[in-house]
């Protein structure tokens, strides 16, 4: 297991659904159009997602592009995508370290040959996440709506609030009271 791609896959899940919660506040009649962009970015990036969750699992997938011909709805895409990463969650906290380097070869939904390490899957699905989340951030801006603080700092802070301390113990109240008396 390594440490870091659990923390990566931890933010990836929790901007995920900071994400959802920030669309569930459109108004499906006014900022529709906005919401389907933004659901098929989504959906996009969760195909995908899927996509190298059978590469990594050495399954088949059922996907003949990188996104589906009817874009899910809202609550449906939320849930797959939170089933999703919940798999990466615990396919990175069980995948033995030593199996990371070990190469794959795979197909791509346009029949183009891939050969990548488990770790690169791993981190492409990362990193091809936070792009489109981006994307979706800027359609959100577009609609005068703050996006979501999707950042690697604001979820280690917000998850572990004791990183504020920068390593010092918080003072208890026996400690409080000796530097003050």
């Amino acid at each position: 297991m390594s440490g870091l791609l659990h923390t990566l896959f931890g933010y990836h899940t929790w901007a995920n659904a900071d994400l959802f919660g920030k669309l569930e506040e459109l108004d499906p009649e006014r900022q529709g159009a906005e919401l389907a962009r933004a659901l098929r970015l989504i959906s996009h990036y969760h195909v995908v997602a899927r996509i190298f969750a059978a590469h990594l699992s050495g399954e088949t997938h059922r996907y003949t592009s990188d996104n589906v011909a009817q874009t899910p709805t809202l609550a449906d895409l939320r849930s797959a995508v939170t089933d999703s990463d919940r798999w990466y969650l615990d396919y990175v906290e069980h995948v033995p370290s030593g199996r990371l380097t070990e190469r794959l070869a795979f197909m791509f939904t346009d029949g183009d040959k891939g050969y990548m390490s488990r770790e690169e899957m791993l981190g492409h699905v990362i990193l091809h996440g936070g792009y489109h989340r981006g994307e979706v951030g800027r359609i959100l801006s577009q609609l005068s709506i703050m996006p979501p603080w999707d950042t690697l700092a604001v979820y280690l802070h917000q998850t572990e609030p004791a990183r504020r301390l920068q390593g010092s113990q918080a003072p208890t109240s026996a400690t409080t009271a000796a530097v003050s008396g």
